[in-house]
């Protein structure tokens, strides 16, 4: 790896890692998004950004949120519906209400937490139609819960996304980014990724976890609660094609974005994200500017290929100097080692 810390890759401290990893890409991807690619070229080189700027460096909401998913699940005095959503629901409320919330949140988180504030229950506040990026950009920590079996890791990855984002593939795509995290926490590789994701979407296509989700499934042109969720599988499954073709196809030094997508939807983050992940896998601060000089959503693109790489080889993947440099950096530091 081609990162400052160097040395063994430390299998305790992949939660850190994965936790870490996304806040530097979200950091290096802050600037970029909105620019063409020409331009991040012009001002970073061809390379892209592979230095924090500014002391503490800041982050988007794709962190902040990624921090108040952590927290509930911290807290939470059980794995379960009604012992998560109120947790959820808080944590998500507060967000919407800091100060600090000011970097270009998206609206809609906002109209979702306009409606949760209303008190409605998660299924009416939810934004039906939304599958954007803000549904899967803050559930890394969903996959980082040792005491999570498989359905738990399920059923919270797509809980958390249904409260904002109640679209199907919202909810799928989630599930497969908590999933990915999970897998390379525990020593799969990276580059086994792409098949192990496609064998779970086909497994989960037809499954609607009602306990979970409860009515949600329930909307005009549904007939079914597995027509609903199978829509979701599908439209992962193909952004799967996607990803594989850009891996035969090679990686031409273009945008990332070119095959897999601009990461605006909650399946091209996921499929772009790992896509620079899988092009990096042996330069870990590369995978971020990989992330964050693309034309699309930047920073949530770099902030899920540092959480990717950073869940598969902890914290010597990064430069020893950055934990300091980060803004949240007490907050990363205390969930890593909650789950390290």
């Amino acid at each position: 790896m081609d990162s400052a810390a160097g040395g063994d890759t430390a299998v305790g401290d992949r939660a850190s890692g994965c936790l870490f990893g996304l806040a530097y890409g979200d950091a290096l991807g802050k600037p970029t998004e909105f620019l063409t690619v020409a331009e991040i070229h012009h001002r970073y080189g061809p390379a892209g950004p592979r230095e924090l700027a500014g002391c503490p460096a800041l982050v988007t909401d794709d962190t902040q949120m990624t921090l108040a998913v952590g927290w509930a699940l911290h807290d939470a005095p059980a794995a379960t519906p009604d012992g998560l959503e109120p947790l959820l629901r808080a944590r998500f409320l507060a967000w919407a209400a800091s100060p600090d919330n000011n970097r270009a949140p998206g609206m809609t988180c906002l109209r979702a937490c306009g409606r949760l504030s209303d008190g409605l229950p998660w299924q009416q506040a939810t934004v039906g139609g939304s599958k954007g990026c803000g549904a899967n950009m803050r559930v890394a920590p969903v996959g980082l819960v040792d005491a999570y079996d498989d359905d738990t890791v399920a059923g919270v990855a797509q809980l958390q996304a249904g409260l904002t984002h109640g679209h199907p593939t919202a909810l799928a795509a989630s599930e497969l980014t908590a999933v990915a995290v999970r897998l390379l926490r525990t020593g799969t590789p990276l580059a086994a990724l792409p098949l192990l994701l496609r064998e779970h979407s086909h497994r989960q296509r037809t499954v609607y976890r009602g306990d979970w989700l409860g009515p949600l499934w329930q909307r005009p042109g549904v007939d079914s609660p597995t027509a609903f969720i199978s829509r979701g599988w599908d439209e992962c499954l193909a952004v799967l094609d996607r990803l594989d073709a850009a891996l035969a196809a090679g990686d031409d030094g273009g945008d990332a974005c070119r095959i897999t997508g601009e990461g605006w939807i909650a399946e091209e983050a996921l499929a772009t994200g790992l896509l620079c992940a899988l092009w990096h896998a042996d330069d870990p601060v590369g995978a971020l500017a990989r992330g964050a000089a693309t034309a699309g959503d930047s920073d949530s693109i770099a902030c899920l290929a540092g959480a990717f790489v950073g869940a598969a080889y902890g914290t010597a993947a990064w430069p020893a100097s950055w934990p300091g440099r980060i803004e949240y950096a007490d907050q990363l530091h205390a969930l890593g080692r909650a789950w390290d």
